[in-house]
């Protein structure tokens, strides 16, 4: 995973409990993962925080009570990636139907 780091001394907390650091990232990434993550059955704590204004990085904390916490970042990741697929699909559904909507109360007017 590129940009993304595990936070050093986590070594010893076992492969279910980490906090990695994403860089070039913000809220709006730690919002959407956490909120996916945290509703894990396998997931006892998601949370992240965007340590400093002047850097831009932020740290998500992932501990599980069975999978190891970096694979259920991936998984994370994935369902995030497939929720906006699924939301770009849907919103460009919808301004197709308002252009057609559009054109035909235009002919119509």
């Amino acid at each position: 995973m590129e940009g993304i780091a595990e936070l050093a001394g986590d070594e010893n907390s076992g492969d279910r409990s980490r906090t990695f650091i994403f860089n070039d990232e913000g809220h709006t990434l730690g919002n959407a993962l956490r909120s996916i993550i945290v509703s894990y059955p396998d997931v006892t704590f998601c949370g992240y925080t965007v340590p400093h204004p002047a850097e831009i990085k932020m740290h998500l904390r992932i501990q599980t009570n069975g999978p190891r916490a970096v694979d259920v970042l991936q998984r994370g990741l994935s369902d995030l990636h497939k929720l906006c697929e699924f939301t770009q699909q849907l919103f460009k559904a919808a301004m197709s139907e308002y252009k057609t909507r559009a054109q035909l109360e235009s002919v119509h007017s």
